[in-house]
């Protein structure tokens, strides 16, 4: 090795709680490398020019960054920073956002892009490098690694990702589906790490304080008897713990449903990809969809298991119409109290949704996240409408701040059309679906149901109490005071509307001040 040599690892997380196991796993696999080698991670809402700043302190050889669909735009604007200050250092990119056609960020500016899990072929790429062996092509294939040769990244963890951050795991790669729509029908071949040692690992960060897990895996239910080790060794630890895995709907036999239930609340989360109920949209992209045992275990769960659910439905599919996704809502809403999270279909590049361009008129956007943006069933506007509808359902369903008085929306009717209905009238009063207080929140859904639906003021705003003051230290909403407070005698106050107009006046008259 030449003396002074520096590689930085590096990406963008969402988040400051979130961590990159992406980049753990190439240090673990950096063999006699890995003195010369640092992870240094960053968050999308750092400013771009610090990041390089801070990743140029040491004078890095090498630099390798992790590109995602969430960091694509500020790691294309960090390698160009990167390459202006010093263009000496050599810049190595891989990761989804660059490891298939069409790459539609422009990354001409690195050095090299390694395409494909990077775990062994990074390691390699650099040896060839600083050995003054560097090879010509730019485009680096990664052939798939037998996974049994991979260094587990688990020691990677620092004490203060244990103390603040999320642990990602994964027991497995690869998914035997070929849902269209996602990158991991790619590798239809499901490789499973060695369990025994992997259990090793899991002990290992318990020891050391990790009490909660992500599991990474797309498919965790598909191999029970793996499954049913690895809940067997969360079930015998009796300290308070929360795990989340990502499960196959249909899958669920006796020896997974027992253990279910064996979790006490809080504790597992299960991320439940259900995409869509239309069997024939289904068959469009390759998703196999067995309905009644689908139904079945999202009411088990529902009922006999104290498992957080996340259930996820998209938007936009090829030939799925508003109705369509409607009915698939309802569907959900009546089988569990679940959260529902709605997404907008992406059309990632690697996968094979392109087949449906023409016939279905897809139209997407080529900037991040490449969402849809028309098809031949749903208009600009309808799209446009329906991201509205997720982000308000998100703040009304799934925070749970209104369990008990959103329900009240659709009494007897559709829940799907009455949201619709309840999001277009909310975002016409607010013009905005971002930075919404909790109390406006309330107001707009007292004034909606009083005023356009007729309900009775002091039945909503009961209901509304009930959930806002479910927490303990939140203090009661200036409009409802007056039903919080009616048997003192405390006259009625302004309207919800008045409320908010009111409260949007305070604050201009105090930034004029």
């Amino acid at each position: 090795m030449k003396p002074n040599y520096h590689i930085q690892l590096t990406t963008l997380n969402a988040r400051y709680s979130h961590s990159a196991i992406g980049l753990r796993y190439l240090y673990a696999n950096m063999q006699g490398l890995r003195e010369y080698t640092f992870i240094h991670e960053f968050t999308i809402n750092d400013a771009i020019q610090d990041v390089a700043e801070k990743l140029l302190e040491c004078q890095p050889n090498i630099i390798g960054i992790g590109v995602y669909i969430w960091n694509v735009q500020q790691c294309a604007a960090l390698v160009h920073t990167l390459k202006k200050v010093s263009p000496s250092t050599i810049i190595i990119l891989g990761g989804p956002e660059v490891s298939y056609a069409p790459m539609r960020v422009n990354f001409d500016a690195a050095d090299y892009i390694v395409q494909g899990e990077g775990d062994l072929a990074f390691y390699q790429l650099v040896q060839a490098i600083q050995g003054d062996l560097a090879p010509t092509e730019r485009v680096i294939q990664a052939p798939l690694p037998d996974i049994n040769t991979i260094v587990m990244p688990y020691d990677e963890y620092t004490d203060e990702d244990v103390s603040n951050r999320y642990i990602y795991v994964e027991a497995s790669r690869g998914c035997p589906f070929q849902c269209e729509f996602c990158l991991s029908s790619r590798d239809e071949k499901v490789r499973n790490f060695d369990t025994a040692l992997f259990l090793e690992a899991l002990e290992k960060l318990w020891q050391r304080g990790v009490r909660n897990f992500k599991f990474i895996d797309r498919t965790f239910n598909l191999n029970i008897k793996i499954a049913t080790q690895l809940l067997d060794f969360f079930l015998s630890k009796n300290e308070a713990l929360f795990v989340h895995f990502e499960v196959i709907p249909d899958h669920f036999p006796a020896a997974l449903k027992e253990r279910m239930t064996q979790f006490s609340p809080a504790t597992l989360q299960l991320e439940i990809g259900i995409q869509t109920l239309n069997l024939d949209v289904a068959k469009n992209i390759h998703r196999n969809l067995k309905l009644d045992k689908i139904y079945d275990n999202i009411r088990f769960l529902a009922q006999e298991t104290s498992a957080h659910m996340h259930l996820d439905l998209i938007v936009g599919l090829p030939d799925e119409d508003l109705q369509s996704f409607g009915q698939g809502l309802d569907t959900l809403v009546a089988l569990t109290d679940a959260e529902i999270q709605i997404g907008i279909l992406k059309k990632l590049a690697g996968t094979t949704l392109n087949r449906h361009d023409q016939q279905f008129e897809m139209i997407y956007s080529d900037i991040p996240p490449y969402d849809i943006l028309r098809n031949s069933k749903l208009s600009f506007e309808d799209i446009q409408k329906m991201k509205r509808f997720a982000r308000f359902w998100n703040l009304y369903y799934n925070s749970g701040n209104f369990t008990r008085s959103i329900k009240m929306l659709w009494q007897g009717r559709s829940v799907f059309e009455s949201f619709f209905n309840f999001s277009l009238w909310v975002y016409a009063q607010s013009q905005s679906t971002w930075k919404i207080s909790l109390e406006r929140l309330a107001a707009y859904l007292f004034e909606y149901r009083v005023k356009t639906q007729g309900a009775v003021e002091e039945e909503v705003a009961l209901l509304l109490l009930k959930d806002l003051l479910k927490l303990e230290g939140r203090k009661v909403p200036n409009f409802l005071k007056p039903f919080a407070y009616a048997d003192q005698g405390v006259k009625r106050s302004l309207s919800a509307h008045q409320v908010v107009v009111q409260g949007k006046n305070q604050r201009q008259q105090k930034r004029l001040r």
